[in-house]
């Protein structure tokens, strides 16, 4: 889906449909090929389980064995929670990580919806904006439609991030038991890392399962692969700007956020958090791949 088009269409909760619909239909690998949205709701078989919940039919269609969820397995409660500070907002041209992250939150939210799950929407930058509370009804998750569309619309500002601050909010406020989904570039400040790790302990602590998708441009972010000639660079958050040729800092620019996503994914090893990188440039499968792999570890 291209992303300088999805502001142009509109209706999220359709796009996000199409969306889900479309990669469902496209799991040519997966054994549920074929399968409505409902798939997610088998798991696969632990040996020494009964075999009496044993789906037959998904046996003769995939020679592998899976039972089917019920009601109390399947419903779960899931947080949504987007990062909207001003480096979200890049590349300016497409508001790309912002547009991104939207679109995959739809995509999300319209899985949870089919499987009957309560959803709820936090958006934030340096303080919660948004913050809904965690239902199933259909009227609630279209509010939670709407209110992600409104983020298409709205014009990139100076707004600076304080993803630990917030995430220790969040783990304050959720009582119980949840799936915490977390979309953010994670350009807190790097001299502070330790407290964005404590945050991150904080939402383990509390007993929630954590899916952080760390969102970038990574061709120009992470891999700084710029044209050998001069530019000028712009702090979305600040405004503060300073002329270079990126051949000059590439290695220590690349060196240095290196090591703070190694020691980013190190920790979130450790404390047994989903750490997915999801490239802008790479569309949206791998984050509905990442969502059915973490829902099928949930019991």
């Amino acid at each position: 889906m291209d992303l300088a088009k999805i502001r142009e269409y509109g209706n999220i909760e359709f796009l996000a449909k199409q969306m889900v619909e479309g990669f469902i239909t496209g799991l040519h690998k997966s054994p549920f090929h074929g399968f409505s949205v409902e798939f997610a709701e088998h798991r696969l078989y632990n040996t020494g389980e009964s075999t009496r919940h044993i789906d037959w039919k998904v046996f003769a269609k995939t020679d592998r064995l899976y039972t089917k969820r019920y009601e109390e397995e399947t419903n779960l409660r899931c947080h949504l929670i987007i990062d909207t500070s001003s480096s979200m907002y890049y590349p300016e041209k497409t508001n790309g990580k912002i547009t991104f992250s939207t679109m995959a939150a739809a995509a999300l939210a319209y899985m949870l919806q089919k499987q009957k799950d309560a959803i709820s929407l936090t958006t934030f930058s340096s303080e919660i904006e948004i913050q809904t509370p965690v239902k199933s009804t259909p009227s609630h998750v279209h509010k939670i439609f709407l209110d992600l569309e409104n983020l298409l619309q709205k014009p990139a500002s100076n707004k600076k991030t304080a993803v630990a601050d917030v995430i220790h909010q969040i783990a304050e406020k959720i009582h119980k038991r949840s799936l915490v989904i977390i979309f953010s570039d994670m350009f807190d400040n790097i001299n502070e890392a330790e407290r964005l790790f404590s945050s991150m302990q904080h939402l383990k602590h509390n007993l929630h399962e954590v899916l952080i998708f760390h969102v970038t441009d990574k061709k120009t972010e992470s891999d700084f692969e710029f044209e050998d000639r001069p530019y000028e660079f712009i702090d979305l958050e600040t405004n503060e700007r300073i002329k270079l040729n990126p051949s000059q800092v590439k290695v220590d620019y690349r060196k240095t956020l290196q090591q703070f996503y190694h020691e980013l994914k190190l920790r979130c090893g450790q404390y047994k958090i989903d750490f997915i990188e999801a490239d802008i440039a790479e569309g949206f499968e791998q984050i509905l791949s990442a969502y059915l792999v973490k829902r099928g570890k949930m019991k």
